[in-house]
């Protein structure tokens, strides 16, 4: 009888780790000195290949299988998509955030991609000089030397 109940509670045990091993990600645990918690997730329209982000953390830059970099905010809302050639299989953001690196193994080349992001300015009721529909250019000086 007690080789009996071992044998359950050890079936009982094999199938809820199987369980628990098809289940989602935790969203918080511990394994020996190591702690991890899930601080946000991003539901993606393909499987992800590749990841990189931005040193301040304000985007991150998402392969997927379907041969695209999807582009994230911090707060998981896509800005865009880049399409890219099917053997790209690897991708790394400069250090300053303003050339996306793309490995592409199957035709043996490298791309470096600028990327910039465009903002758009609220000027309703802001004073003006000159026509109302001027085309208007914009310089950013960020070296303040």
């Amino acid at each position: 009888m007690k080789l009996s109940r071992c044998f359950l509670a050890g079936l009982a045990c094999i199938i809820m780790t199987t369980q628990t091993s098809l289940a989602a990600m935790q969203d918080q645990g511990t394994n020996g000195k190591v702690e991890w918690g899930v601080v946000r997730q991003f539901q993606i329209t393909s499987s992800p290949v590749d990841i990189a982000h931005s040193l301040d953390g304000k985007y991150a830059f998402v392969l997927t299988k379907n041969s695209e970099v999807l582009i994230y905010d911090i707060k998981g809302a896509l800005l865009g998509t880049i399409p890219v050639n099917k053997g790209v299989t690897s991708i790394a953001l400069d250090p300053l955030g303003q050339f996306l690196h793309l490995s592409d193994s199957e035709n043996d080349k490298f791309y470096t991609l600028a990327i910039d992001f465009v903002v758009d300015i609220n000027t309703v009721d802001a004073p003006f000089k000159g026509k109302k529909d001027a085309p208007v250019t914009v310089a950013v000086f960020s070296d303040f030397q």
